[in-house]
């Protein structure tokens, strides 16, 4: 009787254990990256201060090229710097952003200073002339946001 029990006993904990690991597995492989629809998404726009900055060593305190999300800068790349109050609206980083006058979507790479606010700053390399040249302005971004499906 006592081996008959301690038998019983063993295959409870194996079929317990089999069924934790498929339990497992189907959690797994159910967690499927979710490809957004149009209807999931939306542009949201906002007119922000905008700047130039370049990659290079006066402008910065460490290596000019790393950004705050530990990203590196190469010139030519489409991207901007955004102040963290930006961050509360949705704009994250490698936010997909519009900005009104440039034809190209720009990329959310780095982050400015706490003191800045509702303001990006360009990547324009190290072309320092061209980013002296683009000064100050008040322009329109367009960045993309979740919409919210459940209160539907």
């Amino acid at each position: 009787m006592r081996i008959w029990k301690l038998a019983l006993s063993r295959n409870r904990e194996l079929c317990l254990r089999n069924c934790t690991v498929i339990f497992f597995l189907i959690i797994l492989c159910s967690c499927k990256r979710r490809n957004l629809t149009n209807e999931e998404l939306d542009w949201d726009t906002i007119c922000v201060t905008a700047t130039a900055y370049n990659s290079v060593g006066y402008q910065t305190q460490d290596n000019p090229r790393i950004t705050a999300w530990g990203d590196t800068l190469k010139p030519g790349m489409n991207a901007i710097a955004i102040s963290r109050d930006l961050l509360k609206l949705g704009l994250d980083h490698n936010s997909k952003i519009k900005i009104e006058g440039f034809d190209s979507i720009y990329l959310v790479k780095d982050k400015m200073h706490y003191r800045w606010r509702n303001k990006i700053d360009i990547y324009m390399g190290e072309n320092v002339d061209k980013a002296k040249k683009f000064g100050r302005k008040k322009l329109n971004i367009a960045y993309i946001f979740h919409k919210d499906t459940v209160a539907k």
